[in-house]
């Protein structure tokens, strides 16, 4: 689907409703939109919609129309739809449902519906459809919550009509240009609509609730796109696919769900992630005003300790920083708020000022001369009903004033935030968006969407990713596991560094261990493992036996292990690790083959440290996940220990990522574990690969 071939649908001039009760309703709602355009109801059955004519059957339409809302039965639909597109019609809401989401026989429908549209884009079906504030367009068969909007704003694209109903209800001032519900997306899916959209100089961010993704690779296009259209992502990922199939033989499969690989995916193109849909919206509020931050630098104003101390705890919690001001800010504010205040970031001037509107325009002017990255002032509004809210008047408009003596620089914001969203009416939300000034509603939301707009802005100042490909499937049943020593010869062959070794029968080794003058093949002091393909944790079983220093303990240990195979490896003995590293690869029926990097050991279960990586990566891609690990400083050196020798490290990612790349048809899994990290170099002491043979 072509961006181009969604202008007549998304921004109709006729539009044409063909039904009963629920056309008649979309009408109504277009009409009361007020829609400037034309309006053609189509029934058979009766004289008028709404006080508007009908047209018997679409034959008789004065011309192709733009959009069409068509909520006719699932059958009767598809017949009809067949008929938009041999009309010319620009493109068609389908609401009825009955299709994909209703089993085997609503998918074989789903199929002659979109070869019924042919080359005519077809949002739906099982979809609420389409609202355009720019334009007042409607294709909505229920009431909402959208008005008239001049200017630029948001849009947002979902999934669920429910959830996109009951974001045009909410009162927290977000301008919402679009909301699109796209139902089954049989036809025109979110990276279509981002397409299209950031085409349209009005929006201003796009918000995407997601239950899944089509293809991964034409949604990867589509966020370039917006990239290079400079029209900032936010995401709502909920729901969770299953597993194409259960790995059971490596630790690195169970270490990631699919929901850890869709923070991946928008980590790399450059995605903000919300965690519900509060901060969905929040979110998309101080990225339509702001767009992203270049910084994580907090500061805020309240005339209270309590308020003040909340704020710190929670920037904290989500990685911001709430840093000293500047000693010229620090003694501007001591000057203005007097010695009964101690002035500190946050900020509690106190209600020393409370009321005095030019102390308070001094008092904020001064705090946002710091220049952080986000500038709030925590208020909250009495209750109109039974209070009076004069002076809290007062505040606002010291901050409004404050804002513009001091304007900020691009990638800041001026918030001014409530602790309850409750307690910041909807028309003062209304009179800061005109001030430029983000209004936010709840403390928590409010430090997650400036926490989102920072990690979007480290994203984006990346250098562009390439786009990613769907994966071919791969057939689990005919995949091979490899022995450990198969595994590690393939992966030096890729450039991987293993300890020197020799795979030996029982019998050879205890023939070599028994021979006084024979010499083993690996100089003391040793490893010795049981080498099967069938046994995937070999220290688990006592499988492995390490710091060996004659051939009697060889021989003894080997005797032991007998129970679990006949085949040992005899390896060199690393010593001075600074860090054990699992490097995985495992592959997704959504994302393919992707890396993942963690704490590895026998304890990498337990300790859950990873990161994923979608492939092919970057050597910045592979240092950023490492960096993200919690028990990263280990490798830096951590408290007087000698560093890591992180060059070889992230070589030796590289040389797994290589390897992948170059059997990516074939690779099912894949686990190095542990990749020993050195003062000079990385050793991969374990490996497993399990493989279609080719």
């Amino acid at each position: 689907m072509s961006a181009k071939s969604l202008d007549r649908l998304l921004r109709p001039r006729s539009i044409a409703f063909v039904g009963g009760r629920h056309a008649e309703e979309a009408l109504h709602q277009c009409r009361k939109l007020g829609f400037a355009g034309e309006v053609w109801p189509v029934n058979p059955k009766r004289a008028e919609m709404d006080g508007v004519a009908c047209f018997p059957d679409l034959a008789r339409l004065p011309a192709a129309p733009d959009a069409v809302f068509l909520a006719t039965p699932a059958e009767a639909s598809i017949e009809l739809v067949g008929q938009l597109a041999a009309m010319g019609a620009g493109g068609t809401v389908c609401y009825a449902s009955d299709f994909s989401e209703a089993g085997d026989h609503g998918a074989e429908r789903q199929a002659r519906l979109t070869a019924a549209a042919d080359k005519m884009p077809l949002i739906g079906p099982n979809c609420y459809g389409v609202l355009n504030a720019f334009d007042c367009a409607g294709l909505w068969p229920d009431q909402h919550g959208c008005a008239p909007l001049l200017g630029r704003g948001v849009a947002i694209v979902t999934q669920s009509g429910n959830l996109g109903l009951n974001f045009t209800m909410q009162r927290r001032a977000l301008p919402l240009g679009y909301m699109i519900a796209i139902g089954n997306a049989a036809d025109v899916d979110a990276a279509d609509l981002v397409e299209a959209l950031v085409q349209d100089e009005r929006v201003s961010a796009i918000g995407l609730h997601i239950e899944g993704l089509k293809s991964v690779a034409r949604f990867s296009q589509a966020c370039l796109a917006a990239r290079r259209a400079e029209v900032p992502l936010v995401a709502l990922k909920t729901g969770a696919s299953e597993r194409g199939a259960k790995l059971t033989m490596s630790h690195t499969s169970s270490l990631a769900g699919p929901d850890a690989l869709y923070d991946a995916l928008f980590d790399r193109f450059g995605l903000a992630r919300a965690a519900d849909p509060a901060q969905f919206i929040e979110t998309l509020k101080l990225l339509h005003t702001c767009g992203p931050l270049t910084g994580r630098s907090v500061t805020s104003a309240s005339c209270s300790g309590g308020e003040a101390s909340l704020i710190a705890d929670l920037a904290e919690r989500r990685g911001l920083e709430t840093p000293d001001f500047p000693a010229p800010v620090q003694d501007e504010l001591e000057g203005v708020l007097g010695p009964l205040v101690s002035v500190s970031n946050p900020l509690d001037y106190h209600t020393h000022i409370w009321g005095d509107g030019p102390a308070q325009t001094a008092c904020f002017a001064g705090m946002l001369k710091a220049g952080f990255s986000a500038s709030l002032l925590a208020l909250d509004y009495p209750r109109a009903d039974r209070c009076d809210d004069s002076e809290w008047g007062t505040t606002l408009d010291a901050f409004i004033a404050a804002h513009r003596q001091v304007p900020p620089e691009p990638g800041q914001a001026r918030i001014v935030v409530s602790s309850l969203p409750e307690n910041l009416p909807e028309h003062v939300a209304v009179k800061l968006l005109d001030a430029e000034i983000v209004p936010m509603m709840g403390f928590p939301e409010a430090l997650g969407a400036i926490s989102s707009a920072a990690m979007l802005a480290d994203s984006l100042s990346r250098p562009e990713p390439a786009e990613l490909a769907d994966p071919a499937p791969l057939d689990p049943s005919s995949v091979a596991t490899w022995d450990e020593k198969a595994s590690k010869t393939a992966l030096h062959q890729a450039g991987l560094r293993v300890p020197m070794g020799a795979k030996l029968s029982f019998d050879e080794l205890a023939a070599l261990c028994r021979d006084d003058s024979a010499a083993l093949p690996v100089p003391f002091p040793l490893v010795l493992k049981v080498v099967s393909a069938e046994v995937a944790h070999k220290s688990d079983l006592g499988g492995v036996s390490l710091n060996l220093k004659s051939k009697a303990e060889v021989l003894v240990e080997a005797t032991r292990m007998r129970t679990l195979g006949e085949t040992f490896l005899l390896e060199e003995m690393i010593g001075g690790a600074l860090a054990e590293l699992i490097v995985g690869l495992s592959r997704d029926p959504q994302f393919g083959l992707y890396l993942t990097v963690g704490a590895g050991g026998v304890l990498v279960e337990l300790l859950r440290q990873s990161a994923q990586v979608l492939l092919p990566a970057t050597r910045a891609d592979i240092g950023r996940a490492l960096e993200g690990l919690p028990f990263y400083p280990l490798l830096t050196g951590y408290r007087g220990s000698a560093p890591a020798d992180i060059p070889a490290l992230i070589d030796a990612i590289e040389a797994i990522a290589r390897f992948a790349a170059e059997n990516e048809a074939h690779l099912y899994e894949l686990d190095v574990n542990p990749l020993l990290a050195l003062p000079n170099g990385a050793v991969a002491v374990d490996a497993l690969i399990r493989i279609k043979e080719h």
